[in-house]
């Protein structure tokens, strides 16, 4: 969606989105280690940074599982 797109946000609102989006307590579980993930708050920090767009990271990350 073009309101979550980084010209369209502060730092602070996309840091809000990937937390809210994750929502499920990362800091305290080790889901994503089960699903071969890295830290996902460290995976979201490029958009966070405003250096990566959200679809960027999801295409990368999904471009890692598929080999």
């Amino acid at each position: 969606m073009d309101k979550f797109l980084i010209k369209n946000t502060t730092r602070d609102e996309r840091e809000k989105i990937i937390r809210d989006s994750l929502g499920c307590g990362c800091e305290n579980c080790s889901d994503c280690d089960a699903y071969g993930a890295q830290d996902p708050y460290e995976m979201y920090q490029p958009y966070i940074d405003g250096k990566k767009e959200i679809s960027e990271i999801n295409n990368e990350f999904r471009a890692n599982l598929v080999r």
